[in-house]
């Protein structure tokens, strides 16, 4: 009976994915990828959904928010442990777990206290609101597993990112024990969600550095980011492609996956200085169309051996998806834009990218970022401030909770 529930599930699953789905983006490592960039995916690996309610699920092999459609808003938390109490954190997860649930269905966390002289147990922003597509995901990183003594299930593949070319990272939006996701199609929704998190244990957790965030959500269109180009062509679009580049295939980790965070400051008035020919030279595509430069069309094969008319690259050597497509990686990009305002020095608008994407192991990220290194013209345009590894955690099995298979 449970096969035939899950079957059925899955069915009306794949109908409102592809009801919902847009088209891909059109970036490389810094592309915010596109609200349907995986425009022919339906696998094991996605999020249940119930879309008359414009939920999904919390359960299921992967956590939702990574195979997920873009949702329009996002606000992350990056966390440090304030404990190396495994069973305190134990915890923690479990009432996350049962957060989670009910705010992805749109619902409060909890009832209220009958003394209204003690606080509410849901801090109530979204009372009112549906659960707009929120989803949440959770991640971990290597020291959070070494102030739990963890570090025997440590993967051996997990590796510390470097130091690259033109990084200028401040410990402020650097490192971290934990990392949450919170996504939807309402800011306020996605507020909610963390705030409910981690108010009842700022006795376990303290706040590292947090940030909202935005993209474009026109259905079948790809979003722009703050550059106005489009971004998120490349990402993996079937089974195969996330077994092979996405997510961990077996031991406790089954069905996990690494997540790089960087922000990416842009200085966009810098940018908006520089000529149309020059914008699409530094990216090697056209700004209007998202086409591979010498193209027409946003999903054309980027031909790195065309020539111009004088002989010349059609791509340049330095472009970003040039040196991105050299690097033979592949990764799953959901990036957000982030606007902080403006600098009280210069008066300048504090803009960028939230960078995340997904791999099932961090060399694939390091290599794309290595190959970019000193040589992309991009990086004449953008500063690395922030960065971070996580270990999203496998999906939550029903009658489980959040990193299950990691405590036991």
């Amino acid at each position: 009976m449970r096969e035939r529930h899950e079957s059925e599930q899955t069915t009306f699953s794949r109908r409102s994915f592809l009801k919902m789905l847009g088209i891909g983006g059109a970036g490389v490592a810094i592309g915010a990828s596109g609200v349907g960039s995986i425009w022919s995916l339906k696998s094991a690996f996605d999020t249940p959904e119930d879309e008359p309610h414009q939920a999904y699920e919390f359960h299921g092999k992967v956590q939702p928010g990574i195979t997920t459609p873009h949702q329009k808003n996002i606000n992350l938390a990056v966390l440090d442990l304030k404990t190396s109490e495994v069973e305190s954190v134990k915890r923690m997860f479990k009432d996350w777990t049962e957060y989670s649930k009910a705010m992805m269905q749109g619902k409060l966390v909890g009832s209220n206290n009958s003394n209204a002289l003690l606080p509410p147990k849901d801090t109530g922003e979204a009372m009112g609101l549906d659960a707009n597509r929120l989803t949440l995901s959770f991640g971990v990183s290597s020291s959070f597993m070494k102030k739990l003594n963890l570090e025997d299930k440590m993967l051996n593949t997990w590796k510390e990112l470097p130091h690259f070319p033109g990084d200028q990272l401040s410990k402020a939006f650097t490192g971290g024990d934990i990392f949450i996701q919170a996504c939807a199609n309402d800011p306020q929704v996605a507020f909610h969600a963390i705030h409910n998190l981690i108010r009842p244990y700022y006795d376990t957790v303290k706040v590292r550095w947090s940030e909202t965030g935005f993209v474009s959500g026109k259905a079948k269109e790809t979003p722009r980011n703050v550059m106005a180009f489009k971004d998120g062509t490349e990402n993996p679009r079937n089974t195969h492609d996330y077994k092979q580049h996405v997510f961990i295939e077996d031991g406790w980790a089954k069905y996990a996956t690494y997540c790089v965070l960087r922000k990416i400051q842009i200085h966009i008035e810098t940018w908006d200085r520089t000529s149309l020919e020059e914008q699409e030279a530094t990216f090697g595509r056209h700004r209007d169309s998202g086409a591979p430069l010498g193209k027409k069309d946003e999903y054309d094969t980027l031909d790195l051996d065309a020539k111009d008319d004088q002989g010349q690259p059609t791509i340049p050597k330095d472009a970003h998806a040039r040196l991105a497509k050299e690097s033979k990686q592949h990764i799953l990009r959901r990036a957000y834009n982030y606007m902080r305002g403006t600098s009280e020095d210069t008066g300048n608008y504090d803009t960028g990218l939230l960078f995340i994407s997904f791999q099932k192991d961090p060399q694939q990220f390091i290599d794309i970022q290595n190959k970019l290194g000193s040589v992309d013209k991009l990086n004449e345009y953008i500063t690395h401030r922030g960065s971070g590894l996580f270990l999203m955690l496998p999906g939550v099995r029903k009658g489980g909770y959040l990193g299950d298979t990691l405590f036991s």
